[in-house]
């Protein structure tokens, strides 16, 4: 009994471990929907907090000594780190609006045209969210804004798909229009999940200069975890670092 219970004390740790890193790639290759691999996800993030006072009653009623005691220690620190994970997760999602369409244009918000055929059968449509994601977006990223710079729209060009490159994300079009105007769209795919994120870029001549404007939109779920503002933050961070 006292051996049975090492071994349950000792793997539990692991076993919550398993189960948060085996849900993303379970929905990412389709074993499984995302709501059974959130399931998942929750039930190594309740192993893992459990797992705790486990080892640690086992620990006392055993009282081990030597390397089977580090190895009782590292089990808890794994599944500490497997409950801290997804909790982290649900407490961004709770920090955050449930949008997933964020532009630093909410007037016009540039639209996708060669992402379209890739977004056919995405649940979250291309059109762009309305007035109330807008109005969510005002009160949760009042610090994203359009990005003046002084360099022509084709040096901006050039410099936005240099930074797309750098992001490795999927570049889907990369066009200088007509108009003087030029537009960037890709796709960033998460690594854990696989989710799929689209963004277009629009760069129009602004006085002596440019004016860079950014949107990207999840294709699926409602609450995008506030993924999309931060790849909108960090593009305009590197594109002003890449045209500098």
């Amino acid at each position: 009994m006292k051996k049975l219970l090492g071994i349950v004390a000792l793997s539990s740790g692991f076993a919550a471990l398993f189960l948060v890193f085996i849900a993303g790639p379970s929905f990412r290759n389709g074993w499984l929907d995302l709501g059974q691999a959130f399931t998942l996800l929750r039930w190594g993030a309740y192993v893992g907090i459990a797992s705790v006072p486990l080892i640690i009653g086992y620990a006392i009623w055993r009282k081990p000594e030597g390397r089977f005691t580090s190895a009782l220690a590292i089990s808890a620190v794994v599944g500490l780190f497997s409950f801290y994970l997804p909790f982290s997760q649900w407490q961004t999602a709770q920090s955050v609006p449930p949008i997933h369409d964020i532009t630093t244009d909410l007037d016009n918000p540039p639209a996708f045209v060669a992402i379209l055929p890739l977004r056919k059968n995405a649940p979250n449509p291309a059109e762009y969210a309305g007035e109330e994601t807008a109005k969510q977006q005002r009160e949760a990223y009042p610090e994203l804004q359009p990005l003046i710079v002084e360099q022509p729209v084709a040096d901006v060009f050039d410099a936005a798909q240099a930074v797309v490159e750098g992001q490795a994300w999927d570049l889907a079009d990369a066009e200088q229009l007509d108009d003087g105007s030029a537009r960037v769209e890709a796709t960033d795919t998460t690594l854990w999940f696989g989710f799929k994120d689209d963004v277009v870029i629009r760069i129009q001549p602004h006085e002596n200069g440019s004016r860079v404007d950014v949107r990207s939109k999840s294709r699926l779920g409602r609450s995008d975890v506030g993924a999309n503002a931060r790849r909108i933050e960090l593009f305009m961070e590197e594109l002003q670092e890449e045209l500098q």
